[in-house]
């Protein structure tokens, strides 16, 4: 995220959508209930589907997202597709002179991801990725009891979802979801944001598939040290091979530990176990897009930074070379 030289002058923002599925549908739902906003245009993949989503939403379908950025009477991009084609969209959008808002993560490649961050800047454009795990109620819960739990040794966040059958969509598409703790970055951007610098990396994964380009499940284990000295295991899951579902997050510190489970949280320290109230995960699309406003006419702060995610994308890519050759990934400034 950079910040223009001016906050916008323009009494509303117009705004071009890329995208029709979950996320794009909530982005436009706090699009249309904010009146800084309008929503001039949208391009989607299907053309039952797209046209269904512009007659619920009230805006013209475009056939394509090049056309679109290239609009004058469109100010802001918002990015909510598969994940492979993040990169080049931002690209061509940055270039075409428009602000940029991109669910996570920005690009599936690394190298990609750097050089948007240095267009956006060039270009002095938003650039916002997206990361509402940062917004929700488990985030703020845990940041609010860390200290409560002394020096911090160990962290395990596991998220398993077992789908009988898989669904044949694209978040089980090698290609389009790209490798799983860069498509599902939230999970060590969770731990990036409150831990700080990782160390070393290691990862092993397996798919289990019928077909060259969708899979019927995956599992992903990466372990990250941390420079602090903290150990921490993210484990990542979905599809036909899994049994049993899981939404955990454990802190251990020397004076105590936290532990989420679903949307219960509990302190535990040496006599005493203490509930911790969770917040909701309802309403972080439209809180994230009322942010975004907020920066672009008045200059306020965001909650997160392009190149917070960015590191993020560094620790994920390290990881997915950490699972292709099975060698323990150094994190260096230089890489």
């Amino acid at each position: 995220m950079y910040n223009s030289e001016a906050p916008l002058s323009k009494s509303r923002v117009r705004v071009g959508l890329v995208g029709t599925g979950y996320a794009a549908k909530l982005r436009a739902e706090a699009l249309l209930h904010d009146e800084r906003l309008h929503l001039v245009a949208i391009v989607g993949h299907t053309p039952e589907k797209t046209a269904a989503f512009a007659k619920e939403f009230q805006t013209e379908v475009m056939s394509s997202w090049q056309q679109m950025v290239e609009r004058e009477d469109v100010d802001l991009v918002v990015i909510s597709t598969v994940n492979r084609d993040h990169g080049k969209i931002a690209r061509a959008a940055l270039v075409s002179g428009k602000h940029v808002v991109v669910e996570y993560p920005l690009s599936v490649d690394l190298k990609e991801a750097k050089e948007l961050i240095a267009l956006a800047k060039a270009q002095n454009k938003l650039l916002h990725v997206e990361h509402i795990e940062l917004l929700g109620g488990l985030h703020q819960a845990l940041k609010q009891h860390l200290a409560k739990i002394g020096d911090l040794f160990y962290v395990r966040y596991s998220t398993i979802n077992p789908q009988h059958p898989a669904p044949r969509k694209w978040t089980y598409h090698h290609e389009l979801f790209g490798f799983p703790l860069i498509g599902a970055l939230s999970r060590l951007h969770r731990l990036t944001n409150l831990f700080g610098k990782v160390l070393t990396v290691n990862c092993h994964q397996r798919y289990w598939e019928t077909e060259a380009e969708y899979y019927q499940t995956c599992f992903c284990m990466t372990q990250l040290c941390f420079e602090s000295g903290l150990l921490a295991q993210v484990i990542y899951g979905k599809g036909e091979t899994l049994w049993q579902s899981e939404r955990k997050f454990e802190v251990h510190g020397e004076k105590g530990g936290l532990v989420f489970d679903g949307d219960t949280g509990l302190l535990v320290q040496p006599g005493e176990t203490t509930p911790i109230e969770v917040g909701t995960r309802r309403g972080l699309f439209a809180k994230d897009t009322s942010m975004v406003l907020d920066h672009l006419f008045d200059g306020t702060p965001l909650y997160v930074t392009a190149t917070e995610s960015l590191y993020a994308l560094k620790v994920a890519d390290a990881a997915r070379r950490a699972a292709q050759t099975g060698l323990t990934i150094f994190l260096t400034e230089e890489q």
